[in-house]
């Protein structure tokens, strides 16, 4: 491919309280039960960028919309060199809760075209080649985060702002996109995700490169 993966990047998105994170950590277990060298990681990350959004998140006052957005592309650039592309070319599955889906979305949702966000992405950073996208009505989400949490909602989690973000996300029109209800018990919701991740791995086959490249 062009940005030279060997592995497989599947991104798991939806509104906060979909139960995105719990399906991206299950599928990281079950693929290392299965002895497939994979990853688990986040945005936004824990570095400079993604530290400042996420102290943002629990504030009084929202950054401006394009302060939000530049952080997000900065910390995107960096997880991509860093992190995606190096496990990528090791030949691992990357699994990545949220991606710049989420970009499109929540910073959609704050008036920002969705389509120049995708078309910004897709210049640096590698289209996955499965989306799990979970549908959860947003009345529901908020319900699952005060519950099963014990939190309030934070700033990305009002529930006005969220209805705007679940259109866009349902709005969404994407070959890699496969949807999930995520009303379904974590159970269910897994061996669903599952099915699809390795139908995706055995259709890359095995690794191209000679055997005596392999590390």
């Amino acid at each position: 491919m062009k940005d030279g993966r060997r592995g497989l990047l599947v991104v798991v998105e939806g509104i906060d309280g979909t139960g995105k994170t719990t399906l991206a950590r299950r599928l990281t277990e079950r693929l290392t039960e299965q002895g497939i060298p994979c990853l688990l990681t986040f945005e936004p990350t824990m570095g400079a960028y993604g530290s400042r959004l996420r102290e943002s998140f629990v504030g009084h006052r929202r950054l401006h919309p394009d302060e939000e957005l530049d952080l997000f592309t900065r910390d995107r650039h960096g997880h991509v060199e860093e992190t995606i592309l190096p496990a990528l070319s090791r030949g691992e599955v990357v699994i990545c809760d949220r991606y710049y889906f989420s970009t499109m979305a929540y910073q959609g949702a704050r008036g920002r075209d969705p389509e120049e966000i995708r078309r910004i992405n897709e210049a640096f950073a590698p289209r996955p080649d499965l989306v799990l996208l979970l549908d959860l009505d947003p009345a529901s989400a908020v319900e699952r985060i005060r519950k099963k949490r014990g939190e309030v909602p934070n700033n990305f989690e009002e529930i006005g702002y969220l209805e705007r973000v679940a259109d866009i996300f349902r709005s969404l029109e994407d070959a890699v996109i496969l949807r999930l209800d995520g009303r379904l018990p974590e159970d269910a919701l897994l061996e669903q995700a599952w099915d699809a991740v390795l139908a995706r791995i055995n259709r890359r086959g095995p690794d191209p490169r000679p055997s005596e490249d392999r590390s």
